[in-house]
């Protein structure tokens, strides 16, 4: 059997999971990061994207969070999120069209449109959507 780690998901809302998992996979600052058993103490920012928890083969959670911070301290992973789904939940009718208004905001010359608000949505909506489409591939290779 794999070595473990607790792994504790918060949002502002609730308690998305407490449990033990073999790996955390999330999207940091500086991109991808996989955190498992034994890992260094680390504290960073999160952005919007997939977070995969690998529980077991063929054993594994997917969220998406629209950014925050993880901290990595022994034997114990604490995500702190501004907001998580589980994957299955994202409504990807509304992520397309947020990521469509966002896309019309980014290229309106209108002068009361905040870019970084627009660019902030554009970047939140196609997190989304890249979730949707991981969780999708996963379903194929299992299936």
């Amino acid at each position: 059997m794999a070595m473990t780690i607790h792994c504790d998901i918060v949002s502002a809302e609730e308690e998305m999971f407490s449990g033990l998992v073999e790996m955390v996979i999330a999207t940091g600052s500086q991109g991808e990061l996989g955190v498992g058993y034994g890992h260094a103490p680390l504290l960073t920012e999160l952005k919007p994207g997939a977070l995969r928890l690998i529980k077991g083969e063929d054993n594994e959670e997917v969220f998406y969070l629209s950014g925050g911070f993880i901290e990595v301290q022994p034997g114990v992973v604490s995500i702190l999120a501004d907001t998580a789904l589980r994957a299955e939940s994202i409504d990807e009718a509304a992520a397309l069209e947020a990521r469509k208004q966002a896309e019309h905001d980014l290229n309106s010359e209108r002068s009361e449109v905040n870019y970084s608000q627009a660019a902030a949505r554009l970047a939140e909506a196609s997190a989304q959507l890249r979730t949707i489409e991981e969780l999708r591939k996963r379903a194929r290779s299992l299936g």
